[in-house]
């Protein structure tokens, strides 16, 4: 706590003065948090004085708000660059990150707990971001977009929080995630001399190869980077009690189908919601749960005795599963390729399809999607159709992305459905007649078919790998399709890097 004012003060964060009582004042208090390694051993204590921002008015205090939070698949496309081209994955943390912002606001702070410089009656008037402001995410952001842009680098415009500066020697990436960077690229010069420049502004540690990034555990060998969430999903089970449960073969029992009105209400929701939000994070890296968490997601309002029962059957995959994750092979070409699928009127409340769709780059899966449907479609064609036409938008946007890395992807991209009827739709605008009903901005896919940059081709529905993003299956067709998923047991791979 001593630490932690001291540098409170040698950082400028506050300067005490008389309370002023037409101006509102928040309160502070003390955050104190144990943080510990990949291995579950203790690396710190922290104590962090933060401050009451929930008592902050708009408008008054405060005005717009935002984190720096890069997309997902801008992390995993990242990966999948740097396993295909054989990049180097180095990691950069932010010391006391929201404590560089500086604020455009005025903003009158109680004296933290415990603190006795300065008389009692005297209040902080804050001239730089603080932990729990509304505003300090913000703040820290723009200081740090300031010096990465004077240091050369340019802001993507298909990710705002992915920096690239391009040379003679090559390129490098700069990727943020509030206060975690990763950096990588084949211009060892510029990275090298990258880490000095920020440092003249910021308090940085250096953490070396990447290794352990927001509960994400990577290893790297020689055949590629593989991507597990082993630690959160041990704690997990431990916070949902848990830990002792019977693994199972599959997230979902098969064909299971689940009503608003199944079971007994729960008498406290509070765990399903906190275990549900952190099965979503999962998916981000685990898509053979993402049709199950979706499913289960839907309930999070007023949860029900057999909702938790199916939540319990994801934790119980889990268990049996907690080594498994996404691999990204070394190597490979630059192929653009999707796959879409769709359970018509899965839902048996509101009869919505359910879309599942996934693109993969080389061997590399680096999007994918399980989602209800905003609609109620008409017929399984129209079901397939609109998610043909969500996973167009995402190709699109990913070529632009891509790009951004140096990866340039061959056109035209080809989408693989099990549905002939949609392929002609797609592909053939006389059928105009079958298709008044549909809004236009579903109709995307088809310009795109026309001008080439997406060619539709039909797949068995057997080897459709979005299948398991659509549906809850058998235990053995679940796994061929994780494994088309390039979901992979961690230990089938050589530590090192």
């Amino acid at each position: 706590m001593t630490a932690e004012t001291d540098a409170l003060e040698a950082n400028h964060t506050w300067e005490l003065v008389k309370r002023r009582p037409k101006y509102p004042v928040i309160g502070s208090k003390w955050v104190y948090n144990v943080k510990l390694l990949p291995d579950g051993f203790l690396e710190r204590f922290k104590a962090r004085v933060v401050a009451q921002g929930f008592r902050q008015q708009y408008g008054v205090d405060y005005d717009e708000t935002f984190a720096p939070v890069a997309k997902m698949q801008t992390v995993r496309s990242l990966l999948a660059a740097a396993a295909m081209k054989g990049w180097r994955l180095l990691q950069l943390d932010v010391k006391n990150a929201f404590l560089h912002g500086d604020l455009k606001e005025t903003i009158y702070m109680e004296r933290p707990p415990g603190y006795t410089k300065g008389d009692s009656s005297m209040v902080c008037l804050l001239r730089r971001s603080l932990y729990g402001l509304k505003q300090a995410p913000r703040a820290w952001f723009e200081k740090f977009q300031t010096n990465i842009l004077q240091a050369g680098f340019v802001q993507s415009e298909n990710d705002p929080f992915l920096f690239l500066r391009t040379t003679d020697r090559g390129l490098t990436a700069l990727l943020i995630y509030v206060d975690d960077i990763i950096i990588s690229g084949d211009d060892q010069d510029s990275i090298q001399s990258l880490t000095p420049v920020l440092r003249l502004s910021f308090n940085l540690k250096e953490l070396g190869s990447l290794s352990y990034f927001l509960g994400l555990e990577v290893d790297r060998s020689h055949s590629g980077i593989h991507v597990s969430q082993r630690k959160y999903i041990v704690d997990l089970l431990e916070e949902a009690q848990m830990d002792t449960c019977e693994p199972c073969g599959t997230p979902m029992e098969q064909n299971l189908k689940l009503r608003q009105s199944d079971g007994e209400p729960l008498a406290d929701g509070t765990t399903y919601r906190s275990v549900v939000g952190s099965l979503i994070y999962l998916t981000y890296f685990r898509p053979d749960i993402a049709y199950a968490v979706q499913v289960v997601s839907q309930y999070m309002s007023s949860p029900r005795t057999s909702h938790w029962v199916a939540v319990q059957r994801i934790l119980r995959y889990l268990k049996g599963t907690p080594n498994v994750g996404m691999f990204f092979p070394s190597g490979g070409d630059s192929t653009l390729e999707a796959y879409a699928d769709a359970d018509y009127a899965g839902c048996l409340d509101t009869r919505r399809s359910t879309s599942g769709w996934c693109v993969k780059l080389g061997h590399s899966f680096i999007s994918w999607r399980c989602k209800k449907q905003d609609r109620v479609s008409k017929s399984s064609t129209e079901a397939e159709y609109r998610s043909m036409s969500e996973v167009t938008s995402e190709i699109v946007w990913l070529q632009c992305l891509l790009a951004d890395l140096g990866v340039v992807c061959q056109v035209p991209v080809r989408l693989y459905a099990d549905n002939t009827s949609a392929i002609r739709i797609a592909t053939n605008p006389v059928l105009h007649d079958r298709t008044k009903h549909i809004e236009v901005h579903v109709h995307y896919i088809r310009q795109l078919v026309t001008d080439g940059v997406i060619e539709l081709s039909y797949i068995t529905s057997e080897d459709q790998t979005a299948d398991l993003l659509t549906k809850a299956v058998a235990s053995a067709c679940h796994w061929f399709l994780a494994h088309k998923l390039m979901l992979r047991q961690h230990h089938q791979f050589e530590g090192g890097c």
